[in-house]
């Protein structure tokens, strides 16, 4: 049965993926994210699909009236919201004591705010639904567990786990599931930011680089299971949950994590160089 879905962070990376994927499944999407431009062109690139529409929206999650609006209109348009999906976030890699203020704001304004926004918004909306309502929150093991070397995210993660996990509990007599998934790094271009950067090793320690289908697979397991949280994958979700649980195994591991970061992001750097060359090579 199709639905409508709301997805923040549609001009790029998981989000992009996702608000297509359902789109081409046939469902009714509103596809999210600041740029005007970038989303008209993604959507008028889009095959026709019978009985999928794909309506481009920009706006910003910080502003909690700009959130009310894009529901109104969602509503007024096809009768009701039926999945939000906050994928939208933002990364600035700096050493702690190097952090400019407006990267805390950045941080904590679109990763955290903008997510709390969007779940109170949309929740007020489904309670009136028959039928309810689905919201997806994408965090990330950095929410479970602290990263060193990227404090703010870790911050505005957390934020996103934790009020994902209390809000469920309180919407949950409304009809309103709430699912918080936190995915290990993901192939996209916020990870690109990381490759260069020594603070972000962490980043990098995990067996393998998720890819964005992976993380949309988990949503739409989510959709269909509603459960209270997802970890991508599994074995470093119970290690983050771990570390989460007695945080003086942090030091102890760091080191050899780091190292493990730093063998990754070195094997990406060559990689990169070398598909830099073979350009360079090509337009001669």
């Amino acid at each position: 049965m199709a639905f409508v879905m709301l997805v923040t962070g549609s001009a790029s990376g998981i989000g992009r993926y996702v608000a297509e994927h359902y789109y081409r499944a046939g469902h009714r999407v509103v596809f999210a994210d600041l740029s005007a431009p970038k989303l008209e062109r993604i959507c008028a690139e889009l095959p026709a699909q019978d009985g999928a529409a794909a309506l481009p929206v920009a706006f910003d999650v910080r502003d909690e009236r700009a959130w009310e609006r894009v529901i109104a209109d969602t509503v007024d348009r096809w009768g009701q919201l039926d999945v939000l999906c906050n994928i939208a976030g933002y990364l600035q890699v700096d050493a702690l004591l190097d952090v400019p203020t407006t990267a805390v704001h950045a941080h904590l304004d679109i990763n955290a705010k903008g997510v709390i926004f969007g779940t109170l918004v949309a929740a007020r909306q489904m309670r009136r639904q028959p039928a309810g309502g689905h919201i997806i929150n994408v965090a990330s093991l950095a929410g479970i567990a602290a990263v060193p070397g990227l404090a703010l995210y870790t911050a505005s993660k957390f934020a996103v786990r934790g009020f994902s996990l209390a809000a469920a509990q309180e919407l949950a007599p409304h009809n309103v599931a709430v699912t918080v998934i936190c995915p290990d790094a993901v192939q996209t271009p916020m990870l690109d930011l990381q490759v260069h950067r020594q603070e972000a090793a962490l980043t990098f320690s995990g067996g393998r680089i998720l890819r964005v289908e992976e993380v949309a697979a988990a949503i739409e397991e989510a959709r269909r299971r509603r459960p209270l949280e997802m970890t991508l994958p599994r074995r470093r979700g119970w290690l983050a949950k771990l570390t989460s649980l007695y945080p003086s195994l942090t030091p102890l591991l760091a080191p050899y994590l780091q190292r493990r970061g730093q063998q990754r992001q070195a094997k990406l750097q060559r990689k990169s160089h070398d598909a830099t060359c073979l350009t360079s090579s090509d337009a001669e």
